[in-house]
């Protein structure tokens, strides 16, 4: 029988692979904040959760990636620097749709077209906008009269209600918003706590050129699985290198330029919504990691904690981390760390200095139990 042409990576090169694409590995981890913009783009975003639990999700995951970051580097990056952009995702990527994230700004000759994507929104959601011409309009001139504005400052004078099974039912003026902001005509120029602050996208962002929307597809497509260093084909189809993975079933497609040679491992304690464990199904498939966001899970039903970190171990997720900042008391207070793993003194001394680190970059002081 002729052989499969096709070639096979063991699951350790696989591993490690995925946390080489995501910048977690111990050979590039010594940058600076001004390496951000770079950080961003190589990873195509920083999802966005501003919820403090622990700490926000963008800084968080920036931190884990730049040692030399401070607290407000990533909102200077987006409010004064305008070098980064909050964006939200369209849905043609099943990873990255309605995905609101921190993207680089340099990137919007890319998600300026797929913004205006005819796939870019679901026909139901066209529909929507499509019975709601007027409120748009109203909503981008009273932007144009008297913006910037918070969103609670923004008349809700909808059309048509937004109607849905979900929590979105009523929030109108937030979904025209956030729809207007994948077509590119509107931005968040900033947020005070948790509320955004909207403008016209015209007035805040550079001018661009866009790029072919067939080439602004394959791009993206091509960026994301570097980001990822291989994924399944259902969120490529047929970019770069079809590979298998040792023990899985199916074909993998694999960033060309993606190696586990010369890998070197680090601890690192990740935000629930990291990258690295964003697609769960091959989370499963390569670490066998059991973990869920557990944020809106009832209290009698978590395992691991309303906001609980995974723990990285070179190539392996080792355990969970049950912790919280209590802001009015100056600390971080880790519950319980779930090990996976025995772990060695190494490990759990590691792991210690990085949630200290994180304690440190909010302010606040760690408590272990």
């Amino acid at each position: 029988m002729p052989s499969d042409p096709v070639r096979t990576l063991s699951r350790e090169e696989a591993r490690r692979i995925a946390v080489r694409g995501q910048l977690l590995d111990a050979g590039d981890h010594e940058r600076e904040a001004g390496d951000l913009p770079d950080v961003v783009a190589a990873l195509t975003m920083l999802p966005l959760n501003p919820t403090d639990i622990v700490c926000p999700s963008a800084e968080h995951i920036a931190l884990t990636r730049i040692r030399g970051l401070a607290a407000d580097d990533v909102r200077r990056a987006i409010e004064v620097e305008q070098a980064l952009v909050e964006h939200l995702g369209p849905r043609q990527h099943p990873m990255e749709a309605w995905a609101i994230g921190v993207r680089a700004m340099r990137d919007l000759p890319w998600l300026a077209p797929l913004g205006r994507d005819p796939g870019a929104l679901h026909p139901s959601t066209v529909a929507w906008l499509e019975a709601n011409a007027g409120f748009r309009d109203r909503v981008l001139e009273q932007l144009r009269q008297d913006g910037p504005l918070p969103q609670a400052d923004i008349l809700d004078t909808v059309d048509a209600p937004w109607r849905s099974s979900g929590w979105n039912t009523g929030r109108d003026v937030a979904m025209l918003l956030e729809l207007l902001q994948i077509r590119g005509e509107a931005v968040v120029v900033e947020r005070l706590g948790q509320a955004r602050v909207w403008d016209l996208a015209e007035r805040v962002l550079p001018p661009v050129e866009p790029v072919a929307l067939e080439e602004a597809r394959v791009t993206w497509r091509e960026r994301w699985l570097r980001a990822c260093g291989f994924a399944r084909p259902k969120h490529l189809g047929d970019v770069d290198e079809p590979v298998r993975v040792e023990g899985l079933a199916g074909l993998w497609r694999l960033d060309p330029g993606a190696t586990a040679e010369a890998f070197v491992g680090r601890v690192a304690v990740l935000a629930p919504l990291d990258r690295l464990i964003a697609d769960r199904r091959r989370m499963v498939a390569l670490w066998g990691f059991e973990y869920a966001l557990e944020q809106y899970t009832p209290p009698a039903k978590r395992r691991w904690g309303v906001h609980a970190l995974p723990m990285l171990d070179g190539d392996r997720l080792v355990g969970k981390v049950d912790a919280r900042a209590e802001r009015d008391r100056g600390v971080l207070r880790v519950a319980t760390i779930h090990w996976d793993v025995d772990a060695d003194a190494r490990l759990a001394d590691a792991v210690r200095d990085e949630l200290d680190l994180l304690a440190g970059f909010q302010g606040l002081r760690l408590v272990m139990p």
